[in-house]
């Protein structure tokens, strides 16, 4: 009769060829809390308790999956950020730890204003645009992706968590045919592509295979595209006083400031994430 410590010897076992030992822990454990609802600090106390035939059943499914290199994020249609739960599926990014620090950046920035204007450009699973439209005094969020499908899933997430966000179809390389001139934002927001050719190659195989590539990558001729055209977005609709931030590529940081600062922005802050990795931009005109 299996138990949860010869499970976890199985996941152990099958997972080593891809994962490293504390990536196998940690799925091991998020699989043990999804089908038992049991936490990790449980574990020692019930791992030598005998599992049923329906819940073996479901270890192995899962466990399939994994070998196949699926994102358990995907394979459980779900993934946590910023305190809450997303819907995700292989049409949007899985959201990253990187990335609830830039919606904490913004959050503590404008956290003592009401009825700000944002719009997030690149919404994919709509999780940053959520969680600040959750965290902002009565925020009016606007959010775009060139995917139809993203755009789908981020309308499921925004009726899960029960906020109002204006989502739009469209490509933000031709936004002067869609945006109103008269149209600003106090707030204008991005994790757009910007993952080079040459770095792909050095990613691991269930983000190639499995998360949208056209999310995530740019050609190497151009790593600093859609910084460009969104820079050129805020010129025309941020506010006077309003704040563009990014997430950015680590290695084009002083690159994609340099464009900024070309584009007139006179207040560019490189920040760096909790690995001192710079991570995040945010500019003022």
């Amino acid at each position: 009769m299996s138990n949860l410590l010869s499970i976890r010897q199985q996941f152990e076992t099958s997972l080593s060829p891809i994962y490293d030992r504390e990536e196998i822990t940690n799925l091991f454990h998020i699989t043990c809390e999804h089908i038992l609802n049991l936490k990790r600090m449980q574990f020692t106390l019930r791992m030598q308790e005998a599992l049923t035939g329906e819940e073996l059943q479901q270890f192995n499914l899962i466990l399939e999956q994994l070998i196949s290199g699926k994102p358990i994020q995907h394979i459980l249609g779900k993934a946590p950020f910023y305190g809450m739960e997303f819907f995700v599926t292989e049409d949007t990014l899985i959201p990253r730890p990187e990335t609830e620090e830039l919606v904490d950046l913004i959050i503590k920035d404008a956290q003592d204003k009401s009825g700000l204007r944002l719009i997030d450009i690149g919404t994919g699973s709509g999780c940053i645009a959520i969680s600040l439209a959750k965290h902002l005094q009565d925020a009016r969020v606007e959010a775009v992706d060139i995917s139809a499908a993203a755009i789908h899933v981020a309308q499921e997430n925004a009726r899960q968590h029960q906020v109002n966000i204006d989502f739009k179809c469209l490509d933000i390389l031709e936004w002067e045919l869609t945006f109103d001139d008269q149209q600003r934002f106090d707030i204008i927001v991005s994790n757009p592509p910007y993952i080079t050719q040459e770095e792909k190659e050095a990613m691991h195989r269930n983000v190639l295979q499995f998360e949208p590539h056209t999310a995530l990558f740019v050609e190497d001729a151009a790593p600093l595209l859609f910084y460009d055209y969104i820079a050129s977005f805020a010129e025309q609709h941020l506010e006077k006083d309003g704040v563009l931030y990014f997430e950015i590529n680590q290695y084009l940081a002083k690159e994609t400031k340099d464009l900024l600062l070309k584009k007139g922005f006179a207040d560019v802050q490189v920040l760096n994430d909790i690995n001192a990795v710079p991570r995040m931009i945010k500019a003022k005109f």
